[in-house]
C-alpha cells in the first residue's frame, strides 16, 4: 500500500503545482493538437506583432469566447468618463429583469438631477424638465443614445434613494461580475479622481451586456432619440461607417480623453473594442475603425474543441473513479492571426482536488490558452459526466495520498 500511495503522490505532483489547503492545479491540455494550428507557409513575423494604435489604452476581443486579439495597457486603471454608464445600464437592466423596475414606471426628475445632469449643467443631457415624470424606458434611451446625465441620476435616485448609494451598488455589482479593479463613484462618469476601471474590464462588461441582455442591447444601435422636442443623434461614430457596428458607448472628459466601447459583427463574428485616452473625437473614430477592420481582416477563428468534446481531466477526491472528464459549455474557439507561427500553449487550471460526488455540468475550472507569452483565452470548463462517491477504501486511499502530498510539500517548503 505504501508504494501505491507514493505513486499516487508522484502522479499528483506531476500534474501541476499547488499550495497547502485548496490547491491550484495547472494541467497540460493533452488533446489540443497545437501543431495543426500553425500554417507551414506562414511568414516568420505574425502581422499582429506589427499593429500600432495611437490609443494609450486599448483592447480588442472576440465576443463569443473572450479571446484577446490585441491589447495595450489593458489592465491599467483609467478614468472611464461616460463609458461608466455601461454599469449604470447593467443595474437598470438587471432590475427590470428581476421585476424590481418596469419600463413603464414613471420617475420624477429631481432638482438635483436637472441641475447637475440636465440643461443647466452644460454636459450630456436628454433635456428632461425639472419635476417632470419620465418613463423608465425613455430614461434608458436618454442614457444610452443621448448619454444623458440627467437620465442616469434620475434612475439612480429611483433605484437606491440617492446617487451615492447607487454608485456603491455599481461597485458591488462589478465585483460580482469579476471586475476586480473597477470603482464607481457616480452613475454618470462625470470627473471624479476615485472613479477607475481598466479597458479589459470595460470589454468584459460590454460582453456581459451583449450576452445577457439582448433585448436591451438593441437600444445601443438606435440612431437617434427625441425628447422635450430636441432630437439628438447617437454619439457612437462607428454606427454610420458600414462596418457592422451595432452599439455601446462613447466617453470624454478632459482628464480621461476621448474613449469608446464598441462592438461590431461581420459574417457572424462579433468583436468588442475598447479605446481610451485619445486626443479628439476624430482620432477616436479613426483608431476604433482601424482596430476593428484589422481584427476582422487579419484574424481567423480556429475550433479547438467542439461542444461536449473532452478537453482534459480533473482529479477527484473520494470518488468512485479518480478523475472526471472536463468539457466546455459550448464550442471553444481561438482567434489567431492569419498565417501565424506563434507558439500556442494551453493549461487546464482548477482548484482541487475536486470532492465527489460531481454532477454533469458542474463548473470545475478553466482552459487558459497563450499565444506566445500573451494570455489570449480563458474558457470555463465543466464536468462532462457525473461521478458518485467511492467506497470507504477508495476514500481512505485518497485521504492518505493527500496527507503524503501535504507532508512532502511542507518539507520542500522548508528546504
Amino acid at each position: 500500500m505504501g508504494a501505491r500511495l507514493m505513486a499516487l503522490g508522484r502522479r499528483r505532483l506531476l500534474a501541476g503545482w499547488s499550495v497547502i489547503g485548496p490547491r491550484l492545479y495547472c494541467v497540460a491540455a493533452a488533446m489540443l493538437c497545437w501543431l495543426a494550428l500553425a500554417s507551414p507557409s506562414a511568414a516568420q513575423t505574425p502581422k499582429a506583432e506589427g499593429f500600432q494604435t495611437a490609443a494609450p489604452y486599448a483592447i480588442l476581443i472576440e465576443a463569443d469566447t473572450g479571446a484577446v486579439l490585441f491589447e495595450k495597457q489593458a489592465d491599467q486603471p483609467m478614468y472611464p468618463s461616460s463609458m461608466a454608464k455601461l454599469m449604470t445600464a447593467e443595474l437598470v437592466f438587471k432590475a427590470i429583469r428581476e421585476n424590481r423596475l418596469k419600463p413603464d414606471d414613471e420617475i420624477t426628475i429631481s432638482v438635483d438631477a436637472w441641475r447637475r445632469g440636465g440643461a443647466p449643467s452644460g454636459g450630456s443631457t436628454m433635456y428632461a424638465a425639472v419635476n417632470s415624470r419620465v418613463r423608465v424606458e425613455d430614461l434608458m434611451r436618454g442614457m444610452i443614445i443621448q448619454s444623458g446625465n440627467d437620465a442616469c441620476i434620475a434612475l439612480a435616485e429611483a433605484m437606491h434613494g440617492n446617487e451615492q448609494a447607487f454608485a456603491r451598488a455599481m461597485t458591488e455589482r462589478a465585483r460580482e461580475l469579476g471586475l476586480a479593479k473597477a470603482v464607481f463613484t457616480n452613475a454618470t462618469g462625470l470627473p471624479d479622481p476615485g472613479m477607475k476601471i481598466s479597458a479589459r474590464e470595460l470589454a468584459t462588461l460590454a460582453r456581459h451586456l451583449i450576452e445577457n441582455y439582448p433585448e436591451f442591447y438593441k437600444l445601443y444601435g438606435e440612431p437617434e432619440f427625441t425628447w422635450n422636442k430636441i432630437r439628438q443623434r447617437n454619439r457612437n461614430p462607428l454606427l454610420a461607417m458600414n462596418i457592422g457596428a451595432d452599439g455601446l458607448k462613447t466617453g470624454y472628459t478632459k482628464d480621461a480623453g476621448y474613449g469608446l466601447v464598441a462592438s461590431a459583427v461581420q459574417d457572424g463574428l462579433r468583436l468588442i473594442l475598447v479605446v481610451n485616452g485619445l486626443t479628439s473625437d476624430r482620432e477616436r473614430a479613426n483608431e476604433a475603425r482601424k482596430l476593428l477592420e484589422w481584427g476582422f481582416r487579419d484574424f481567423e477563428s480556429r475550433l479547438l474543441f467542439a461542444e461536449g468534446q473532452t478537453v482534459g481531466e480533473a482529479q477527484l477526491f473520494g470518488g468512485e473513479k479518480g478523475r472526471v472528464a472536463l468539457v466546455g459549455a459550448r464550442p471553444i474557439r481561438l482567434m489567431l492571426p492569419r498565417g501565424t507561427q506563434e507558439k500556442i500553449t494551453g493549461r487546464i487550471v482548477y482548484t482541487g482536488p475536486i470532492t465527489a460526488p460531481v454532477q454533469k455540468g458542474q463548473p470545475i475550472g478553466q482552459l487558459k490558452v497563450w499565444r506566445g507569452d500573451r494570455l489570449t483565452l480563458e474558457a470555463p470548463l465543466q464536468a462532462g459526466e457525473s461521478v458518485g462517491t467511492g467506497t470507504m477504501t477508495q476514500r481512505a486511499l485518497d485521504a492518505a495520498s493527500e496527507l503524503i502530498i501535504g507532508l512532502f510539500r511542507s518539507a520542500v517548503a522548508r528546504i
